[in-house]
């Protein structure tokens, strides 16, 4: 809460007042306010990130585009020598557009572990929603996939993929991984400030997750026997109607399309509440 008070020159002096309130979360409301008053910050903040990274020169876009892209290439090859023969060119589609999504929830998340870590001094000299770094994570991601999309639609109409109305399912699964995105990035900044050696796990844990994805296969692939283990991966639907929709020109099925809007939201709500009720600890930790 912010309170005026005069001074001895006449006049007013701004300051914060923290109040005590039920299990270390604030009015929600008055919080959800400020953060969007100040979402300017988090654009700035994410696109600093960038220009820190060089996405702002022409070889450091080129080298964001490649890098998946040469990734998506060997996972090719290699998907082609264990199965002893060719997926065809629409398979690489498939590989490419779910390495691309994958690529954008696994570095936003990874990224963000170290935003609150990272953000030591910020935190300490300034009051604002601590929220906003992990969000600028989440920002700094899309703003990275943009060009990857560019570089897919270029391979969609090469390969010949349907082009139709079913295309524009995937605005809505792409919002739903941005909501996944944003809850798993709050979860691991805030585990991070209490787990210093969580940089140091999360790469095999992304690495796993991508292997339990529907990537280098396609999710009919399955086998029934797995299906429990997909079934408890957020991904799994996500990534399977993004597929559908757009390497396959289909409706997703409804199971994929709400499967995937749990997943999104309770991510969401779990990383939310675990980021801004640890949030006053933050300066004490670091």
């Amino acid at each position: 809460m912010a309170v005026a008070e005069r001074r001895g020159d006449g006049e007013l002096a701004a300051f914060q007042v923290y109040e005590p309130h039920r299990v270390g979360l604030p009015p929600l409301r008055p919080y959800v306010r400020d953060l969007w008053r100040r979402r300017a910050f988090a654009f700035e903040l994410a696109r600093t990130n960038l220009r820190a990274q060089h996405f702002n020169t022409f070889l450091g876009q080129l080298w964001l585009v490649v890098n998946p892209l040469l990734l998506a290439f060997v996972y090719f090859l290699l998907v082609t020598l264990i199965r002893e023969g060719s997926r065809g060119a629409e398979f690489f589609a498939h590989l490419m557009l779910t390495l691309f999504a994958y690529r954008f929830v696994s570095a936003s998340i990874k990224q963000g572990s170290r935003s609150v870590v990272g953000g030591g001094r910020l935190i300490l000299n300034t009051a604002f929603p601590r929220t906003l770094l992990p969000l600028a994570s989440v920002l700094a991601g899309i703003m990275r996939l943009l060009p990857m999309l560019a570089v897919y639609a270029v391979a969609h109409v090469i390969v010949g993929l349907p082009i139709g109305p079913n295309l524009l399912w995937a605005i809505p699964i792409l919002l739903m991984l941005a909501t996944l995105a944003a809850g798993g990035t709050m979860m691991a900044a805030t585990a991070q400030v209490y787990f210093r050696d969580l940089t140091n796990l999360l790469p095999y844990f992304l690495r796993l997750w991508l292997y339990l994805s529907p990537i280098l296969y396609y999710a009919d692939e399955v086998p029934e026997r797995f299906e429990p283990i997909m079934a408890a991966n957020p991904l799994y639907p996500l990534l399977g109607g993004l597929s559908d929709a757009v390497t396959l020109g289909e409706t997703p099925s409804a199971a994929f399309l709400l499967g995937g809007l749990a997943w999104a939201l309770a991510f969401l709500a779990a990383g939310a509440l675990f980021f801004i009720s640890r949030e006053r600890e933050f300066a004490v930790r670091l």
